[in-house]
């Protein structure tokens, strides 16, 4: 699948402390992790990292971590040819302090008065899911216009006027627990599904035609499905560093609506995806493999992939005869089986 992500990048520094900086003082830290980052940037190096063809839109500035990014792109086969680079600016800086007893951060960004935005939007790929993080209005409704077919994703992680009127034109808004309580006035109450329940049929009623899925962090997601409102749950783990858990689960949802999942194994998925990215340090350092992912659904679910039979010991034969060639057609490819109910409803067990 051909996968174009449109956003900002930025790139990070984390670094891990044992206590939050009492103003005054003077700290040593003795070790810092590096990064591109970014939430669209972040997607994107996802998907390539998972094998798909990705495609990044933005701009970076001209400086030595732009060349970083960059180079990080390559590495994962992130495509680059949508990348604009802005002579006037830096490419924007963020440095993120991470709390070592709990795994709160703290981020500060730095950028300069004026954020330059991508200002060609021609593209000579036809994506078949087109991901926004919703800071690029003008490329985005361009990208959605010219591609209409193309399954369209917008990571609404904030309120503002463009983003509002830009989730009107996708099909998923994956969107945080901030935006959910701004637009639909009310505030989650975990004790009381009633408020959970009048959220989402907020949002619903703003955007009807739109699936909905809202991010709770370390509660899991809440969405629905046959008119039933539901949550997964996210994955029980240690905290280590939260910095990109809320990218890492936009761009594996990318991914499995990109692969035909159905929403409730895409959820699960991405659950796991950030789940498993919070016990490790640093931004993109945290991001799964694919492997990794698979591996942990197929074991919270008893799932068994077929095993290969170990080939029966054959005669030793002359070293001057070469060996048989395998029949291909008896090789046997480990693969992911249909999805288990996983589905928790507040009101009773999934039908």
């Amino acid at each position: 699948m051909t996968i174009l992500s449109i956003g900002r990048t930025s790139y990070d520094i984390t670094c891990p402390i044992e206590e939050y900086p009492i103003e005054g003082n003077k700290y040593l830290l003795n070790e810092k992790i590096e990064s591109g980052g970014g939430t669209a940037a972040n997607i994107a190096y996802l998907l390539g990292k998972w094998g798909e063809t990705s495609y990044f839109a933005g701009v970076l500035g001209s400086d030595d971590y732009a060349e970083k990014i960059k180079k990080e792109f390559a590495q994962v086969l992130v495509k680059t040819d949508y990348i604009e680079t802005a002579y006037d600016v830096g490419t924007p800086l963020s440095i993120i302090l991470v709390n070592k007893k709990d795994g709160s951060r703290t981020r500060f960004e730095v950028v300069g008065n004026t954020v330059p935005t991508l200002k060609k939007y021609d593209y000579n790929i036809t994506p078949n899911v087109i991901v926004t993080d919703g800071k690029e209005y003008s490329a985005s409704i361009n990208a959605l216009n010219k591609y209409p077919n193309a399954i369209s994703i917008v990571d609404a992680g904030r309120v503002d006027r463009d983003l509002l009127e830009l989730c009107k034109y996708v099909k998923y808004i994956v969107c945080s627990k901030g935006f959910a309580e701004s637009v639909s006035g009310y505030k989650f109450d975990f004790n009381n599904s009633v408020t959970l329940v009048n959220i989402y049929k907020r949002l619903k009623e703003k955007y009807p035609n739109n699936e909905i899925i809202i991010t709770l962090e370390n509660m899991g997601a809440l969405y629905s499905i046959n008119g039933e409102i539901k949550i997964m749950p996210g994955i029980k783990v240690e905290q280590v560093d939260p910095s990109i858990s809320g990218d890492i689960f936009h761009g594996a949802f990318a991914y499995c609506i990109a692969n035909n999942f159905d929403l409730e194994k895409a959820i699960t998925y991405s659950n796991i995806a950030a789940g498993l990215s919070v016990t490790k340090m640093g931004g993109r350092p945290s991001i799964p493999s694919l492997k990794e992912v698979i591996n942990y659904y197929n074991q919270k679910f008893n799932i068994k992939t077929p095993v290969q039979e170990q080939p029966k010991k054959e005669e030793e034969k002359p070293k001057s005869e070469l060996p048989d060639i395998p029949d291909p057609t008896k090789l046997v490819m480990p693969t992911i089986t249909e999805e288990v109910d996983v589905g928790a409803s507040f009101f009773g067990a999934s039908k």
